[in-house]
């Protein structure tokens, strides 16, 4: 392990803080455009950050240290899992810590954090978020789980490091059955877990359709800028880990030099750029679920990711 190795996990750190805001600009610009729209620009994000920063501090009355800590626990754990897991390249100073298991954990704390928040408040509309919101982990967090899992059997390990390097090694993997099941689940549940449609719309304040918007009602000024800027690295976050976990060709490999930390840098954010696009892109054809059909939208990407592992499991013993 180099030097190359920490500028690459900083690279990694530094690329998903700042370019978390013009992600979520990028996917509002082309839905905007789509829909025959100028839209506010790919930076509007970072203006809305800026002036949310410079407004006051308001705390509601009744609320305990559960409403004040849950941002900087929500943008913590997520800072955590963007250090830990492979973007920019493998050979990582943290990659040997970075598990399945452990991963997902610390998604699943983060969206405790903030639901916990919005039944802190003692709102029926920050009960109401956090329970549909409660509900939907529940099944987004084990779909996950299977997903990446179905991926872990060929490569004999639940490290991601591991398993993207093994998909560098065997490029037919990415194509094979496993894979393509469990790219499905996944990209369903990334849907459900950053609140996109059709399962929340994430442009709405109709409180009858709200699931994440409902819980952050009450936050304003530098704690609501906190929610929303770990908001969207959640959500840049998640579209990397597709993209490498399935694509992970341009990703630096262990020990690597400063050309290849560049490129890896570049792969990344293009890779990004292409699959928010994308999201945004298929947001304009599609209307939001009914708040009943989306346990089954998520059941059925359950189903198919336990497929994913039943089918890999049949391959690694044929």
């Amino acid at each position: 392990m180099n030097a190359m190795s920490y500028l690459a996990g900083a690279a990694q750190i530094a690329g998903v803080a700042l370019g978390a805001p013009v992600v979520i600009g990028l996917t509002r610009q082309v839905r905007a455009r789509l829909e025959g729209r100028v839209g506010a620009g790919v930076g509007q994000p970072w203006r809305d950050l800026r002036k949310q920063l410079r407004k006051q501090q308001i705390t509601p009355h009744g609320t305990t240290a559960i409403f004040t800590a849950a941002p900087a626990f929500l943008a913590g754990t997520t800072l955590l899992i963007i250090a830990v897991v492979p973007l920019v390249a493998t050979g990582s100073p943290l990659d040997p810590v970075a598990d399945l298991f452990a991963i997902v954990g610390l998604l699943f704390l983060g969206t405790v954090a903030l639901t916990l928040a919005g039944i802190d408040t003692g709102t029926s509309f920050g009960g109401m978020g956090a329970s549909r919101e409660i509900t939907i982990a529940a099944l987004v967090e084990p779909t996950i789980l299977l997903a990446v899992f179905a991926l872990s059997i060929p490569a004999g390990s639940s490290n991601l490091g591991a398993i993207v390097t093994h998909t560098i090694d065997n490029p037919a993997n990415a194509v094979s059955l496993p894979a393509v099941l469990a790219f499905v689940a996944l990209v369903v549940v990334i849907v459900a877990e950053t609140g996109r449609l059709p399962v929340d719309n994430p442009a709405t304040h109709l409180e009858v359709t709200m699931l994440h918007e409902a819980m952050v009602l009450e936050y304003a000024g530098p704690r609501l800028a906190v929610v929303e800027w770990a908001s969207g690295m959640r959500l840049t976050l998640l579209l990397a880990l597709l993209a490498n976990l399935f694509l992970p060709w341009g990703i630096a490999g262990g020990d690597p030099g400063a050309l290849e930390v560049g490129v890896g840098i570049l792969a990344i954010g293009a890779k990004v750029a292409v699959l928010a696009a994308l999201l945004a892109g298929a947001e304009v054809f599609l209307a939001k679920l009914r708040l009943f059909r989306v346990p089954e939208l998520l059941a059925g990407s359950f189903l198919l990711a336990l497929l994913a592992v039943t089918v890999a499991n049949f391959f690694s013993q044929a």
